[in-house]
């Protein structure tokens, strides 16, 4: 379905009721809401692995504004409006209280809508992302993972983002994202990707974006995912988010011998620890 929200036209699928028969009453299931990596992708890159907690909740899958299936001018590329839309469009779908799963980029997203909207989440995961980025962290990981090239390709694309240098770095790079699982070249291939808006934060915001401060603003339990072996945001990454949420409400899991999307690479214990967090504190 298409949600017309603040000059943009943005696109969400769910899988899952609302309601679930529990004898002699309907029950409201929890939400939960589901953001894709980039920028420049779409959610389809997370399918089929969350369609499985449809068994459970509803599941939302967004195409975030600019990617994807989703439209919106360039000037609203950004990590503010990418993260109001979570709100908005959570308001607009009668979402109350969602479980919000951010990804890589769209954990990013995932923080800014947490800290400017504190009081709407009832629990978030921040999985395999930064609040502020650590190149040369990534450039050490891409080296240990595939030599010196793989260092220099990497190198290429972050300090000079073009058409060519991101060829080159799907082709060399992202094979590394994952030692144990990975993309499949059949999910790749179903996957809309917007190269325009992956520049455009690639080049601007993400050099910049510093959301460490931001973070004390987080008022709900949050679990941060990472990947020991993550290249791209590296596990300095995930200690830095979860030493600036505030005390107690912050839980820091590693993943040791995976790397960025860690139920790539170990799905069972990455839903086991998924469902686990989302069940604390219900019945």
């Amino acid at each position: 379905m298409y949600i017309e929200l603040d000059g943009a036209r943005i696109f969400v699928d769910t899988m899952g009721s609302s309601l679930a028969v529990d004898g002699p009453k309907m029950r409201q299931r929890r939400s939960l809401v589901v953001l894709h990596g980039g920028p420049g992708f779409d959610h389809s890159l997370l399918r089929p692995y969350f369609d499985r907690f449809a068994d459970d909740y509803q599941v939302f899958f967004v195409d975030h504004r600019g990617n994807g299936r989703s439209t919106g001018d360039p000037s609203t590329w950004n990590l503010a409006q990418w993260g109001d839309d979570v709100k908005a469009l959570c308001d607009r779908l009668g979402v109350e209280k969602p479980l919000v799963y951010g990804l890589s980029f769209g954990g990013m997203v995932a923080m800014s809508y947490a800290a400017r909207h504190p009081e709407h989440p009832s629990r978030l995961v921040l999985a395999s992302t930064a609040a502020q980025m650590d190149l040369e962290g990534t450039y050490a990981m891409m080296e240990r993972l595939g030599g010196e090239p793989a260092r220099k390709v990497a190198q290429r694309f972050w300090s000079n983002p073009s058409e060519e240098a991101a060829a080159e770095y799907i082709g060399v790079c992202m094979p590394l994202y994952n030692p144990i699982g990975a993309t499949s070249a059949e999910a790749r291939g179903r996957a809309i990707t917007r190269f325009e808006v992956m520049f455009h934060f690639v080049r601007g915001e993400q050099r910049t974006m510093n959301m460490i401060a931001a973070l004390a603003n987080v008022a709900c339990p949050t679990l941060v995912l990472a990947g020991g072996l993550d290249p791209i945001t590296p596990l300095a990454c995930s200690r830095r988010i979860f030493d600036a949420l505030p005390s107690g409400l912050g839980r820091l899991e590693v993943f040791e011998g995976a790397g960025h999307g860690v139920h790539r690479d170990e799905p069972e214990r990455a839903e086991a620890s998924l469902r686990r967090f989302f069940n604390e504190g219900e019945g």
